[in-house]
């Protein structure tokens, strides 16, 4: 049996764009290691419209801070050189990187092109809204910095299918390019009719010209940066047949090893089914829809329904491929997909996913670190570190569930002999203090456990059948396990 995964989202929205994020990861990972983080999912290492940016706003595929573009030679993050010595830092000390793919869109062309589009209708972009017309757009990338270093491919017009500004006109709207087999690609989310186009000048993975580069260039970040996966952003716009090709042929080229995750942004665990389906589940998805049962649980204190937290989840229904998320650079404050984890919730939010037997935890840079921007929020280091310690050493074994009452849940993991001291007893309460009569196995009776979040001072020692009463207090969360030297040292 090995020790249990855990990954790190190695960035917020508002890190500060010095230029040291590289370096600082360099700096941390014996640190993040010795914490129990085995894998970080680091952002985008792309040069973008600016060096400002979070790396969403992709520009140049082939520049990873090497090239004077967009107004220096370094991303927000730091130059190609600090990124690979950063991933060769992490691998050293164990810990396995995993880098964010942008691939649905492009933005900060080099120049305007004057085309034929059909604007449609935002809401429903399967309805034409107008006749064909010409506009002036951005979309025409020659990559003056780089030249044709790694490739040659130059983009224009005829590779994208759609944009949402008209330089001529100078105003915004869904244009679809006009043309031969020019079509939003079906192959996509239903939402507004069909969901290809998302922002800035979008890919067109129907053009068979499109498909080999980008392939090419996933060959070539490989091999450049020597990654263990990668994180694909936003693919429920970009054509499920190419993820699925894309997906296999990075697979076949690194090794069966080589991990993907998708960010498949649907609360319909359906959508989920059927995207991993399409895929022949060759990548994993992160686990929408718990995010939003734990947002709500957040939201409705006692009034929810705790025993019912899985229900309806991907880590219930597929928990071989659901990574499971409490919150992130998304959902985090003032951004796009604002759903934020309220503070009272977030331990237990964070023991849901770190202390049981199915799902792949992340850890979010912002509930660690904390976030910045213009309304900061502090970390919870020290919590974490704890459940962190618990996951490491403590939630091994048989799991089994006493989700028997709507405001105080436990469960049990009863321990692996691989692992000496292991096992735990988890009690969440969204209500008034309560406890949890649980049997944590015959094997540990007469031992005598203690909360490992020092949320409760009192010691709990299991029966000669293997039963105890484990206390929680009223809105919060412990963690029930064995002391040792490493306990005492992490709680110190």
């Amino acid at each position: 049996m090995k020790r249990n995964h855990t990954m790190m989202q190695f960035f917020e929205w508002h890190l500060s764009a010095d230029g040291n994020h590289w370096k600082r990861l360099a700096e941390l990972a014996p640190e993040l290691k010795a914490k129990g983080i085995d894998t970080v999912w680091i952002p985008p290492v792309t040069k973008a419209i600016s060096n400002t940016d979070t790396g969403y706003g992709v520009y140049d595929l082939y520049d990873l801070g090497e090239f004077d573009q967009k107004g220096s030679v370094r991303t927000k993050y730091g130059s190609k050189q600090e990124l690979v010595d950063a991933i060769a830092e992490c691998q050293k000390n164990g810990i396995a990187v995993y880098v964010d793919l942008v691939m649905n869109h492009k933005a900060g062309a080099d120049e305007t092109e004057v085309f034929k589009v059909i604007e449609v209708d935002p809401n429903d972009r399967t309805k034409e809204i107008s006749k064909p017309f010409e506009i002036e757009g951005w979309t025409k990338f020659t990559f003056p910095g780089r030249g044709d270093t790694y490739s040659s491919f130059k983009w224009n017009y005829e590779h994208f299918n759609g944009t949402d500004y008209d330089a001529k006109g100078k105003r915004s709207g869904v244009f679809r390019i006009a043309g031969e087999n020019k079509t939003w690609n079906k192959n996509v989310d239903r939402e507004f009719g069909n969901y290809d186009y998302l922002m800035f000048a979008n890919i067109d993975y129907n053009h068979p010209d499109v498909r080999r580069e980008m392939l090419n260039w996933g060959h070539w970040l490989i091999d450049t940066i020597q990654c263990d996966g990668f994180r694909l952003d936003a693919i429920k716009h970009i054509n499920h047949e190419f993820i699925r090709e894309f997906a296999g042929e990075m697979i076949r080229k690194r090794g069966q090893d080589f991990y993907i995750v998708g960010e498949f942004w649907h609360p319909s665990l359906d959508a989920c089914r059927k995207f991993l389906d399409t895929v022949d589940y060759r990548i994993d998805l992160f686990d929408v829809s718990l995010h939003y049962k734990l947002h709500e649980a957040s939201l409705q204190g006692r009034n929810f329904n705790l025993s019912s937290i899985f229900n309806d989840t991907l880590v219930q229904t597929h928990p071989t491929h659901a990574v499971t998320f409490v919150d992130n650079h998304d959902s985090q404050p003032h951004e796009a997909l604002e759903s934020w984890v309220a503070d009272w919730f977030k331990p237990s939010a964070y023991a849901l996913i770190l202390l049981r037997k199915d799902g792949y935890p992340v850890v979010f840079y912002g509930d660690y670190y904390g976030i910045g921007g213009p309304e900061p929020v502090k970390g919870k280091q020290d919590i974490l570190d704890r459940l962190l310690y618990a996951r490491t050493n403590k939630a091994y074994g048989e799991q089994v569930d006493y989700f028997d009452h709507p405001n105080t849940i436990g469960w049990v993991r009863r321990g692996a002999k691989e692992f000496e001291g292991s096992g735990c007893a988890v009690v969440i309460s969204n209500g008034d203090d309560g406890e949890k009569r649980m049997c944590v196995g015959q094997h540990h009776a007469g031992e005598t456990w203690t909360d490992l979040t020092l949320s409760r001072k009192e010691q709990i020692k299991i029966g000669q059948d293997g039963w105890a009463s484990f206390p929680v207090n009223g809105g919060g969360l412990s963690v029930w396990a064995l002391p040792d030297a490493a306990a005492g040292q992490s709680s110190s």
